[in-house]
């Protein structure tokens, strides 16, 4: 299996949101995460970026847990990461974002991180 760095938009440190529960899924699963999130500082020992432009270093995978209103602001920021692919996730899609991310070359898909992890398509 190989393990992907996952920069998690949305990332919360309250275990009922999707993100968390994606934080801790995509551990079990072998995967390096990287938490985003504005106010945060950690999140299950793992130290918080307060925005893309703070990540250092290759991304494979962002997952999208904010909506169009917030991430309609971080296409710039996401094309410097270049990661592979963004994933939106359920109430997270963005079509304009997707159609930038797109024609710059990044994969996009609209599925659900937690899914995906499960029935080992990630």
């Amino acid at each position: 299996m190989k393990t992907e760095r996952v920069a998690i938009v949305g990332a919360s440190d309250n275990p009922e949101r999707y993100s968390h529960k994606a934080l801790l899924l995509l551990r079990r699963h072998g995967h390096e995460v990287v938490p985003v999130h504005p106010k945060l500082t950690e999140i299950e020992g793992a130290p918080v970026v307060p925005d893309l432009s703070a990540i250092t270093g290759q991304v494979d995978t962002v997952t999208m847990y904010v909506g169009p209103a917030i991430s309609a602001g971080l296409q710039e920021k996401l094309t410097l990461l270049r990661p592979r692919r963004v994933i939106f996730n359920p109430g997270a899609e963005n079509a304009a974002l997707e159609t930038a991310l797109t024609k710059a070359g990044i994969v996009c898909e609209e599925a659900c991180t937690l899914v995906l992890l499960n029935t080992g398509q990630f």
